[in-house]
């Protein structure tokens, strides 16, 4: 009986140890899936979204960009969709509700969000998804463009360095 509860008691450790492996590795998915780059305009971050969304990982990309961006000298994100395909919606009927509700979360803390990338495909699913209102939400094709504006709004040019 002893060598019964021995082997109980093993395989207990080992499904210990897998789900906290499992658990690391979900956080390093995460992790590399939303990251956070600093941007050449300061004050700003880059996040690339990437991989299939659902809504149990959008509001962990919200958390992490809310508990990021809390108490740092942050006042603008960048959140890129331009790697997001209507593929990697999939059953995320709600996908407008969750892009207004980022904006409006990361709002309440004074930050601006501006959203780059939205392919025509993410446009036609956010419109479906029944979002009512977009006015808050500053949309731009690219990155480049979102830059731009940035670097208008806060005055900011790049000069060419003589050699």
């Amino acid at each position: 009986m002893t060598d019964e509860k021995q082997q109980i008691q093993q395989l207990k450790n080992e499904i210990k140890e897998l789900k906290e492996h499992l658990s690391q590795s979900e956080q390093l998915i995460m992790d590399i899936s939303a990251p956070i780059i600093p941007s050449i305009v300061p004050e700003t971050i880059l996040i690339p979204i990437t991989g299939r969304l659902s809504p149990e990982r959008f509001e962990r990309i919200i958390s992490k960009i809310l508990d990021f961006s809390y108490g740092g000298d942050i006042n603008t994100i960048i959140v890129d969709f331009s790697a997001i395909s209507e593929k990697e919606i999939g059953e995320m009927d709600i996908f407008g509700t969750y892009i207004h509700n980022m904006a409006k979360a990361i709002g309440l803390m004074g930050i601006e969000t501006l959203f780059v990338g939205f392919t025509p495909a993410l446009t036609q699913v956010m419109i479906n998804s029944g979002v009512r209102e977009l006015k808050g939400i500053k949309s731009f094709l690219t990155f480049r463009t979102a830059l731009q504006y940035l670097m208008s709004e806060k005055e900011i040019t790049f000069q060419k360095i003589n050699e």
